[in-house]
């Protein structure tokens, strides 16, 4: 692992979905390249529209920026404590009006 950030450019698919049962942008790094904490990814390409009840593929050129070991256990370490937040629940016997 290296001390500083290193970038790559990578070709990569694009899926948009915008319907009743879905909305959402997936995007898939080709070579299936994994993606670490503290990795970034800019889809370069212009803006993606979406009309309602479709779904498009596209295929564009994306550049991962990876972590540094740093910025990669930073991630890690405060990702933890961020998930900590949604455990505090209360639950209570009394109905709430």
């Amino acid at each position: 692992m290296a001390f500083r950030r290193s970038s790559f450019d990578t070709a990569c698919r694009i899926e948009v979905e915008h319907s009743d049962a879905h909305l959402h942008a997936h995007v898939e790094l080709a070579d299936g390249i994994a993606m670490h904490p503290g990795d970034k990814v800019r889809v370069h390409g212009e803006p993606i529209s979406v009309g309602f009840g479709e779904r498009r593929v596209f295929d564009r050129i994306a550049t991962v920026e990876r972590a540094s070991l740093i910025e990669r256990l930073w991630t890690k370490v405060s990702g933890h404590f961020e998930l900590s937040e949604l455990y505090e629940v209360s639950f209570t016997s009394r109905r709430i009006s």
